[in-house]
């Protein structure tokens, strides 16, 4: 062990959502380590849109609506039906706008917007059709300097080379401009490849984290506070196989390092957990490289079970419908996983496959097997392994609601969110995330054409995740919690390190990026606040 013990004020593990904490505590003066166990930074929040669920915030006024966090509160108390989160949604909901103003000062925040993305519980007392998520805006590769080669790169390029161009967007905007602010302050310092392998605790109290680094382990004091921001477990194979069972790992969109280091160290000194069986799911549509991608918005065709049947309206908001994945597989003595997506030769015309665009050309997709085609349903059938019967019923069915654009079964295209996927899907953080769709003449749902045009494929659907969302339980400082609900002394935890405020829902989009930033925000202020 190295004997070179340094000593910073707060230190931040974890360079995603928890850089903005970073951020907000080297802004007021303490000096403030951000530790990273990759050679980048940004973890699961550079390969986002960079969402912030932030009713009541400065964007939303801005855009003319009259934002009623009263009902906003009343949605999610009755979205989230959990009682013992109450408090947390207090304390999210009363810092959001809070913390946008505070960043807002700084040149390198202004301005976030509003994104007119529903609340996901349409039918929920208080959802909003236009939402409360905000985006921060684009930002010139340019104008970051050395710093854009600190940055990981987007979802799309690691998988697949795609060239973003000069301008980030998104969760590479985000992170950008949070560490040139953090670094701008003077009182912000970054370490890259430095993993944490334990906390340090002196007469009940966490005094800093012990980390590795090039194999020298150094021992590292926090006078104020440490902040675990280092994502959740989602891509650690023992603790999804005990919690999680059949997911894997191998399936999750989240940054591939976040295997719960944090977490486990949280454990060590005596940390309560919570939702550890839970996690941000999205459907995911495998790609001809073997792994799942985030996929939302399904326009058009049917996903089936491996009876053949269809079980789910297929647009659903995405964590609702890859839950719905899971339960049925679970439930029903009926394998769900894989799904299979079927869909005809008009739809691929009309939509390709996937979302974003940033995918594999149609060859390859036949080519790896990910994509399969056929001239006959019956054909299709064997080839996915499901009951031509069954299939020929479920694609009849359907076939039946194109005309009158009523989707009786699972009612595809009646909500805000559905009916935001009708045409081109305008998503501010990242002008590529749109569409090329276009109308359906003489049909009047364009959610719900029929499957009637060979040849006809099916792709994979498996539940993938955008991060777990089980960790260490806190309180409205973002405090870490013992069993007996005593806070641990000096330990904060923010991000998918905590077990989330949302409970077992996703009540809009940006709630899981929006809760990160928050909970770092109130984990700062409880440190200023406990020692000036």
């Amino acid at each position: 062990m190295s004997s070179n013990e340094d000593a910073y004020d707060v230190i931040v593990v974890g360079s995603g959502g928890g850089l903005v904490g970073a951020y907000v505590a080297a802004s007021r003066g303490l000096r403030t380590l951000v530790v990273e166990k990759t050679d980048r930074v940004g973890g699961t929040v550079a390969y986002s849109g960079a969402g912030l669920w932030f009713p009541g915030s400065a964007p939303l006024t801005r855009a003319g609506l009259g934002d009623d966090v009263e009902q906003v509160r009343t949605y999610l108390r009755s979205a989230v039906d959990d009682p013992s989160r109450e408090a947390l949604q207090d304390a999210y909901l009363a810092a959001g706008p809070r913390l946008i103003d505070e960043l807002e000062q700084n040149t390198w925040f202004q301005s976030f917007v509003h994104g007119p993305v529903p609340d996901y519980y349409a039918s929920t007392q208080g959802a909003s059709p236009t939402g409360h998520t905000v985006f921060p805006p684009p930002v010139e590769a340019a104008e970051l300097k050395e710093r854009r080669a600190l940055l990981r790169e987007s979802l799309p390029t690691e998988r697949f080379g795609f060239d973003e161009g000069p301008v980030l967007s998104g969760g590479r905007a985000l992170i950008g401009r949070a560490l040139s602010a953090f670094l701008e302050t003077g009182h912000g310092e970054l370490r890259l490849n430095t993993a944490l392998e334990s906390l340090i605790v002196e007469h009940g109290r966490i005094a800093g984290v012990e980390v590795v680094s090039d194999g020298e382990r150094t021992r590292i004091r926090a006078r104020r506070g440490v902040l675990l921001a280092a994502g959740g477990f989602e891509h650690d194979r023992e603790l999804r196989e005990k919690y999680q069972p059949p997911l894997t790992g191998e399936w999750s969109d989240g940054a591939p390092a976040n295997t719960g280091d944090a977490l486990r160290a949280g454990i060590a000194v005596g940390a309560d957990t919570d939702l550890l069986d839970e996690a941000w799911f999205v459907p995911g549509l495998v790609h001809p490289d073997g792994l799942p991608l985030f996929h939302t918005g399904t326009r058009g065709g049917i996903w089936v079970n491996g009876a053949g049947e269809r079980f789910v309206n297929e647009t659903r908001p995405y964590d609702q419908a890859a839950h719905e994945i899971v339960r049925l597989h679970h439930g029903t003595g009926v394998s769900h996983i894989p799904a299979h997506w079927v869909f005809d030769q008009r739809q691929l015309d009309r939509d390709g496959i996937g979302f974003p665009p940033a995918t594999p050309a149609l060859d390859e997709w036949l080519a790896s097997g990910a994509l399969k085609k056929a001239d006959t349903l019956e054909e299709l059938a064997r080839l996915i392994g499901v009951p031509f019967d069954a299939l020929r019923r479920t694609v009849e069915e359907f076939n039946t609601y194109a005309p009158t654009g009523v989707d009786e079964r699972f009612h595809r295209g009646e909500t805000p969110w559905d009916q935001m996927f009708h045409h081109i899907v305008p998503f501010p953080a990242d002008p590529r995330q749109n569409f090329p769709a276009t109308p359906a003449p003489g049909w009047p749902n364009p959610l719900l054409l029929p499957i009637d045009e060979p040849p006809f494929y099916a792709a994979t659907i498996v539940p993938s995740d955008i991060g777990t969302k089980g960790g260490l339980r806190i309180d409205t400082h973002a405090r870490v919690l013992r069993s007996d609900g005593r806070p641990i002394d000096g330990l904060y935890a923010t991000g998918n390190t905590a077990a989330a405020m949302s409970g077992r829902v996703y009540p809009g989009a940006g709630t899981p990026i929006g809760s990160s930033l928050v909970f770092g925000y109130l984990a700062v202020l409880d440190m200023t606040e406990a020692t000036d």
